[in-house]
């Protein structure tokens, strides 16, 4: 009998884990289905890569795509935007999402 009741409390906890999996997902930022136009954010540049066109930027909360600050990488439209971003600076930037890709338009 106290197997058995073992046995269903773990099927139960494999469950609620199981839950708590599903429900991360469902708070999973979508980055494909951001609203257009320009946006703007604040953060520290972490890796440069002028070959490929691109910048990975440690931001911070950008409200209106209701994105948590975190670290992510950007391609850089023009780059002449290349010379404003050195590993370590804090930057004012703008951005335009396209699709999956999130587009540094101007620097600051």
């Amino acid at each position: 009998m106290k197997a058995l009741a073992i046995a269903a409390a773990l099927v139960a906890g494999v469950g609620l884990a199981h839950a708590g999996e599903m429900s991360s997902k469902d708070k999973a930022v979508s980055y494909d289905h951001a609203p257009a136009g320009m946006h703007k954010a604040t953060g520290v540049v972490k890796k440069l890569d002028a070959k490929a066109g691109t910048v990975t930027i440690a931001h911070e909360e950008v409200k209106e795509l209701r994105w948590p600050a975190m670290t992510m990488p950007f391609k850089v439209q023009d780059k002449a935007l290349m010379d404003k971003l050195g590993e370590g600076k804090k930057v004012n930037f703008e951005f335009e999402q396209r699709g999956k890709d999130a587009i540094i338009t101007a620097v600051k």
